[in-house]
């Protein structure tokens, strides 16, 4: 149960609707804003203070992740962790602190984001039957945005099977409108082979059917290799005896034919993993096991060919289009143009598949993640690259590309006898609206299975029967989601929505500006119109 920030216009409307969360929630339960936003979004440009936290929560917890670098508590949720002036830093991590010693509230990956997950983890759960429930919402959200397929890399603090009991029983269910492929994530450091050694002796490499089916190890397989994107901090430098430590894992994985994935961010991190895969190649070849990076911002063209040698893939994703201002400030805009190369990595021929990263720091819109593909500009409007990819090449990426990566081409992702039946019809026409109205697109009919899942609109009559939301402080209530442009929220926040009455045209483009449009009341609202500004 999380409240979402994706696409909020304002810092203001963010406050609002935590403080509207905060109101409802009751103890023990946290308020989560957990991934999916930047500052570069909200027309203020700014993040929201401590003191804003606590003015909107003075009572109930709030945990606010921001990307992979900081996580922001308020003073109720600083008192339930235990954090306080004797509280060591944990390694990789800071606890800031105010002149006194105390806790501020604001903790920071530097860069090591096992602070943030662990704080996280903190937090109340759920029963089963409202994670059921909740699980049940998000798939209809995705749904919504045209979602038929995901890929779970795994994560920090989600352990195989303990974790996935909410999904086999909806997969036991008949009740999954996603098809997923999981893959394991190891959850021990030091303890990464004995780990995988277990999954190879009791998990069938690919078992489970279409709708939930297992897709090999990763995205960490050891915890040395762990090069975290964390670019308001300096590239860190993986440790000496990381190869020694990943060489064991990838030989048995290797040896059992188990496809595998590794997080990598930085060429230098890809370069001596590459060695590692190189190595062991020559003992055990790969010959064909699919295997692939995930995100390979910077990597060369060298890397890139050696990636296509051992027969490997890269799945990039739109963590630049969250942090690419972060990355600019850094290493300049020169170093951005080309972050990740995909043009590169597509005319070496080496399979190229594209996701979101979703949902601890991009968002789960898909259309997001296109957008930043073809208009090469960030969440904020920052320009990254000189010329985006044609729509037609990002659409294939998220679709028959990203087949590959589930071991799955020939199956999905595309229109043709023999392939699974999920095909969604859109509200707008991807291939000839205005670049801009690209990351507004959603589904009007989803289908999965050659079952409805979603309907809206013209298609309302089709939708299945929605699944009454639990519990009755569910943050899903009053934000389903993805910020909609024309969401009851919206029209609550702004006391206005549609065109101007004036001159008869949408107040959209004024209140998703950078100018400080968003309060109408505060803002040349006694004229009822802000379009004076465009």
């Amino acid at each position: 149960l999380e409240l979402r920030w994706e696409g909020v216009p304002s810092l203001a409307d963010a406050l609002r609707m935590l403080k509207a969360q905060a109101e409802v929630t009751p103890a023990p339960q946290w308020v989560r804003v957990v991934g999916g936003w930047n500052e570069f979004q909200f027309a203020e440009k700014r993040m929201p203070t401590l003191d804003e936290l606590n003015q909107a929560a003075p009572d109930t917890p709030v945990f606010v992740l921001h990307l992979y670098d900081r996580a922001l508590l308020n003073r109720a949720a600083l008192r339930v962790v235990g954090y306080d002036r004797n509280t060591p830093n944990p390694p990789g991590g800071e606890i800031q602190r105010d002149a006194n010693g105390d806790p501020t509230g604001m903790l920071v990956a530097k860069p090591n984001a096992m602070i943030l997950y662990s704080t996280l983890a903190k937090g109340p759960k759920l029963p089963l039957e409202y994670q059921v429930n909740s699980t049940r919402q998000f798939m209809r959200e995705l749904n919504r945005l045209g979602v038929t397929s995901a890929i779970d890399a795994g994560g920090g603090f989600q352990n195989y099977p303990d974790d996935y009991a909410v999904i086999e029983e909806l997969a036991k269910a008949k009740q999954l409108t996603v098809r997923i492929a999981y893959n394991l994530f190891t959850q021990r450091p030091k303890e990464e082979l004995t780990d995988f050694k277990n999954w190879t002796g009791s998990v069938k490499l690919h078992q489970g059917d279409d709708f939930l089916r297992h897709n090999g190890a990763g995205e960490m397989l050891v915890f040395s290799a762990a090069d975290f994107e964390d670019f308001v901090e300096p590239r860190p430098d993986l440790a000496p005896d990381m190869e020694a430590e990943l060489e064991p894992v990838v030989r048995h994985l290797v040896e059992q034919r188990w496809p595998f994935r590794l997080h990598a961010t930085y060429d230098e991190s890809i370069s001596r993993m590459l060695d590692v895969f190189e190595k062991v190649n020559q003992d055990i070849p790969f010959d064909g096991l699919p295997w692939f990076f995930d995100h390979a911002e910077t990597i060369t063209p060298r890397n890139i060919e050696r990636v296509r040698a051992l027969g490997g893939g890269i799945a990039i994703q739109d963590r630049m289009a969250f942090q690419g201002e972060y990355f600019v400030d850094r290493y300049g805009k020169q170093a951005a143009e080309q972050t990740p190369p995909i043009q590169r990595m597509l005319a070496e021929g080496v399979p190229v598949g594209a996701g979101t990263d979703a949902t601890r720091v991009s968002s789960y819109n898909p259309w997001t993640s296109l957008y930043w593909l073809v208009s090469g500009k960030t969440v904020g409007g920052m320009a990254l690259y000189p010329e985006g990819l044609s729509r037609a090449t990002a659409l294939q990426l998220f679709t028959h590309g990203s087949a590959w990566f589930s071991s799955e081409q020939g199956k999905k992702g595309q229109i043709k006898v023999g392939q699974l039946a999920d095909v969604i019809a859109l509200s707008a026409d991807y291939f000839s609206v205005d670049e801009e109205a690209v990351k507004w697109i959603e589904s009007v009919l989803t289908v999965v299975g050659g079952e409805v899942v979603y309907a809206s609109e013209e298609f309302s009559k089709l939708s299945p029967p929605s699944v009454p939301v639990m519990p009755d402080w569910s943050p899903v209530i009053n934000v389903p989601g993805h910020w909609r442009l024309n969401a009851p929220m919206a029209q609550q926040v702004h006391q206005c929505v549609g065109a101007c009455a004036v001159h008869a045209h949408s107040h959209e483009k004024a209140r998703l500006s950078s100018a400080p449009v968003s309060d109408f009341q505060g803002f040349w609202g006694a004229f009822g119109c802000s379009c004076f500004a465009f």
